[in-house]
């Protein structure tokens, strides 16, 4: 079903402004303030920023605090918080010329938002934690009955048949969006969304209207196939399928970290964007557009799928990776979408079996001869009722060029509590890898070479400390990462000392969430996937993924010291506490697998 709503937003989270002067903004956000909203060539000019009449300092300041930026050009204040109330001001000054600039910024409690939305229809009710907040329990839903009563809504342990209707799109993430299906005139009112402490986060007025006269859904001229890719040779399409996926990494990994703020975290984006893209295939309507936006491939990009077998095949050496569509046997699907699923994924969907137990044996069997192995389950039980499941299975195994010593040891590693854990180690006096500090990220880098063209870039943060892991993390968007790369690339490798955990990540990532949260809920609820399957709305019951990545030395994992101590004959990269890895392709320029380890 489609939402048809109307928000009045306060906020955005991160932001750049243009002519907006008095602004309200919740804490916890962040916040960045231009000094002028127009290209000037004041290039000599000098600039300076004074908050509540106070100028504000070009040095490095403390959490929170105002940071000049770009020469002046800019102010951030990050995370804001109650201290940021006021006004700031930015002059500028050149010659004869004095031009000024001035923000009042209020710090509101909470955001407030109008919804409406048709009777029959679903309606998501926002509602955040501030990013820095450390999710221990889900928010607290109230409708309001009248001016001074409330009612609390009992998302987790009322079963009625309304309360079915309702629930939190992502529990315990610092999204807390509230989901009200098959909507109705009586759920009209004005909802609270408060933390267990009882903080206010957001409040929702929900106006419900009555339905138009809903069209049936139809695939009338929707079950052609796929377009043609009209030019199987141009030069454009690699780089733009390597645009899309690296945008589509980065965007995958907020969400997860988000979800999972602390723990050991392994995906491969390309990987999950092959199962999307293969889904795609037999995408139409609204529902193509959509998964298009998701994966970020524009929408008149018809090579896409011939761009991504190229993609696989470049990537063969390395990666083991594969798709499958699993459907209910009353399902007949079009030809054409077999045909192409054949040709561009190597995967022919395949029907369900009878039982339930004949189909878990079965997906885990691919799964297990896919992987060689080396992941052997992946479903539980597959219901009855099921009508299509999207699964995606990947491992990478890779040797280092460059090899660690044989000898068996024995370090500690620092979580992110302090606690010390003994972890094996790879370890070598005088490897030869490029490592520099990047300063857009915060973070000291080392890329290690690998077999196949393949390198691993080890993001290490400050410290061990929280708030120094969520901020490198932050700062990795697409542009940034491939900005690292870049200054890794002309960075001339040298000997240094490298002090490794063995990495040995098996992890199963919520596919069904990161769906949900790429703006595909409509996948679970009636999809136009008339490419597919022309009969009826098609929803989509399961989709998994499971990623693999060991890195390891023969001989590494075996025998036991007690401690090792090192001496200091070359600079040194020791990645005893918490750290980000990027697995990334040299050959194809994607990113293979991104994680973090904080327990080795």
């Amino acid at each position: 079903m489609k939402l048809q709503a109307v928000l009045c937003l306060l906020l955005l989270l991160n932001y750049e402004l243009s002519s907006c002067t008095n602004l309200r903004v919740i804490p916890g956000s962040s916040l960045e303030l231009p000094c002028l909203s127009f290209q000037t060539q004041f290039t000599g000019a000098a600039i300076t920023w004074k908050f509540n009449g106070i100028d504000v300092s070009v040095s490095a300041q403390s959490p929170g605090s105002p940071t000049v930026k770009r020469d002046g050009l800019y102010i951030s204040i990050s995370p804001v918080t109650a201290a940021s109330e006021g006004e700031y001001m930015c002059l500028m000054k050149e010659d004869n010329l004095e031009m000024i600039r001035t923000y009042n910024i209020e710090v509101a409690a909470s955001l407030s938002y109008t919804i409406k939305v048709f009777e029959g229809f679903t309606a998501q009710l926002p509602c955040n934690f501030p990013p820095s907040t450390q999710i221990k329990a889900n928010a607290l839903w109230f409708k309001e009955t009248d001016l001074i009563k409330r009612t609390q809504l009992h998302l987790e342990d009322d079963a009625t048949a309304d309360n079915l209707r309702m629930e939190q799109l992502y529990p315990l993430d610092q999204d807390q969006t509230l989901i009200i299906r098959d909507i109705v005139m009586e759920d009209a009112g004005n909802y609270i969304c408060q933390s267990a402490e009882g903080e206010k986060l957001s409040s929702v007025y929900v106006i419900v209207e009555a339905a138009p006269t809903a069209t049936p859904p139809s695939c009338s001229n929707f079950t052609k196939a796929w377009e043609p890719c009209q030019d199987e040779n141009s030069r454009i399409g690699e780089p733009m399928l390597q645009e899309s996926i690296t945008e589509f990494s980065m965007k995958l990994y907020s969400y997860l970290r988000e979800s999972q703020p602390s723990s050991n975290l392994l995906f491969s984006p390309i990987s999950i964007s092959a199962a999307l893209t293969h889904l795609l295939l037999g995408a139409r309507g609204d529902t193509r557009k959509a998964i298009e936006r998701a994966v970020f491939v524009p929408h008149d990009f018809y090579c896409v799928h011939l761009q991504m077998k190229k993609l696989r095949e470049k990537l063969a050496g390395s990666l083991q990776m594969a798709s499958q569509i699993y459907y209910n046997p009353q399902m007949n699907l079009s030809e054409s979408f077999t045909y192409q699923s054949t040709q561009f994924y190597e995967a022919e969907p395949t029907r369900l079996l009878e039982s339930s137990e004949e189909n878990t044996k079965m997906i885990n069997s691919w799964v297990a001869n896919k992987t060689n192995n080396k992941i052997q389950h992946l479903v539980d039980s597959v219901p009855p009722s099921t009508q299509l499941i999207l699964l995606n299975a990947v491992t990478f195994s890779g040797q280092w060029k460059v090899k660690y010593d044989m000898k068996p040891m024995k370090g500690l590693f620092t979580k992110l509590d302090g606690d010390l854990v003994k972890v094996s180690l790879l370890h070598h006096q005088k490897y030869m890898a490029a490592m520099a500090h990047v300063v857009e990220l915060k973070a000291q880098v080392a890329m290690f070479a690998l077999s196949g063209d393949n390198s691993l870039y080890i993001l290490l943060p400050r410290s061990n400390k929280v708030t120094d892991l969520q901020q490198v993390e932050e700062r990795m968007t697409d542009t940034a990462v491939r900005q690292m790369i870049e200054q890794m690339k002309a960075t001339s490798p040298q000997h240094i000392e490298v002090t490794l955990p063995q990495i040995r990540l098996d992890i199963q990532s919520d596919m069904n969430i990161l769906i949900k949260k790429l703006g595909l809920s409509s996948l679970f609820e009636g999809a136009e996937m008339c490419g597919l399957y022309a009969e009826e709305r098609v929803v989509l019951d399961e989709a998994r993924h499971r990623a693999f990545l060991a890195l390891t030395e023969q001989g590494v994992e075996a025998g036991a010291v007690t401690s090792v101590s090192f001496s200091r004959s070359f600079p040194a990269f020791s990645a005893l506490r918490p750290f980000v890895m990027l697995l990334w392709s040299d050959r194809a320029n994607v990113p293979l697998f991104i994680g973090r380890v904080t327990d080795p």
